[in-house]
C-alpha cells in the first residue's frame, strides 16, 4: 500500500528531524566535537545503532533482539556523551550511573522475557513490512534520545555546579521510582509462573493500587533524572524538559497503557472480576482500591 509506505517514512523522517531539533537545542551551550555538538552527534548515533541492528532484524524477520539494543543503546549514548564532554562532575557521574543501571536492569528483563516466550506478538505483522518494521526501529532511537534528553543536557553542558539539595531529591526520586518498577516487575513476573497460561490477571502487591505500577515508577524515575539535571540548565537548553512528558505520553498513551489495557478488554472484557478490578483500581498513580 503507497499511502502506508509514505506514512512510514513520513513517520522515519519526521522522528529524525524532530530529535536533531532538540539536540541542536540543547547543545548550544556545551561540548563540541569538530562544531557539531555533542547532542547531535549521541542524537545521530542513537538512530544509527537502530538502523544497523534493523538489517539483520528484517533479513531474519526477527524481533527478539529489538529491546535488547534499545536497552544497550542507552549505555552507548550516555558512555559517549561522558567521553566527549571534556569534564566530568558528580553530577554527570550519578547520572551515567543511574541511567545505567536502569537499562541494564530493563534490557535485562525485557530479553529474558522474550526468550521465555520466544516472540513478541506486537512484531507479528510488522516486522513483514520493510518500512513499517523501520519506522518502528526508528521510533526506539526517537526514544532512546529524548527520553535521555535532560541527562544528555546536564552532562554535556559548559556549566558545571555541586549536585546541591535538588540534586539529592532528585536520587531519592529515582531509587524510589526504580524500587516501585522493578518490585512490580518482579511481583508480575511471580504471578506469571503461578499462571503459565495467562489465563488470569494480576490483582495482588503494588497491581492492588495501580493497574501499572511499573509504569507508573518508570515515569517517577525519569523525573528524578530530570530533578537530578535541573541545577546545570539554563535558556533554550530548558527544551529538554520533554523528557519526563515523553515517558509519560508514551507509556499512557502509546506502547504503554492503552495497547495493554485493549488486549486486557479483548481477552477478560465479560468477566465481572476483571471490571470490578477497572472500577476499583488507580489506572496509574497508586492509590488504596475503591471498594464497593
Amino acid at each position: 500500500n503507497c499511502m502506508t509506505r509514505n506514512s512510514f517514512i513520513l513517520i522515519i523522517v519526521a522522528s529524525v528531524l524532530f530529535s536533531l531539533s532538540i539536540a541542536t537545542l540543547i547543545g548550544q551551550r556545551g561540548a563540541h566535537l569538530y562544531g557539531i555538538s555533542t547532542p547531535v552527534i549521541c542524537c545521530s548515533v542513537a538512530f544509527v545503532i537502530q538502523w544497523l541492528a534493523f538489517l539483520p532484524a528484517y533479513h531474519f524477520q526477527t524481533e527478539r533482539y529489538y529491546d535488547l539494543i534499545g536497552s544497550s543503546s542507552y549505555l552507548f549514548v550516555i558512555a559517549l556523551a561522558l567521553l566527549l564532554s571534556g569534564s566530568v562532575d558528580v553530577r554527570d557521574s550519578v547520572l551515567a550511573l543511574l541511567v545505567g543501571v536502569w537499562a541494564l536492569r530493563l534490557g535485562a528483563f525485557l530479553f529474558s522475557r522474550i526468550k521465555k516466550q520466544g516472540r513478541d506478538s506486537r512484531f507479528d505483522k510488522i516486522k513483514l513490512d520493510f518500512w513499517w518494521f523501520l519506522m518502528t526501529w526508528t521510533l526506539q532511537g526517537l526514544w532512546v534520545f529524548i527520553t535521555l534528553a535532560m541527562a544528555l543536557v546536564a552532562i554535556t553542558t559548559n556549566t558545571k555546579e555541586d549536585l546541591g539539595l535538588l540534586g539529592l531529591l532528585g536520587i531519592a526520586v529515582w531509587i524510589f521510582g526504580f524500587s516501585f518498577e522493578v518490585i512490580a516487575d518482579r511481583q508480575k513476573s511471580k504471578f506469571r509462573c503461578i499462571d503459565e497460561n495467562a489465563s488470569s490477571f494480576i490483582t495482588t502487591g503494588l497491581w492492588s493500587w495501580s493497574r501499572h505500577p511499573n509504569y507508573f515508577g518508570e515515569i517517577v524515575l525519569w523525573i528524578g533524572i530530570s530533578m537530578i539535571a535541573a541545577p546545570v540548565i539554563s535558556g533554550l537548553q530548558w527544551v529538554a524538559l520533554i523528557s519526563p512528558f515523553f515517558v509519560a505520553f508514551l507509556v499512557t498513551k502509546v506502547s504503554g497503557v492503552t495497547l495493554l489495557e485493549t488486549q486486557a478488554l479483548k481477552r477478560w472484557g465479560k468477566d465481572p472480576a476483571y471490571l470490578n478490578y477497572l472500577s476499583r483500581t488507580s489506572c496509574i498513580i497508586p492509590s488504596p482500591p475503591r471498594y464497593k
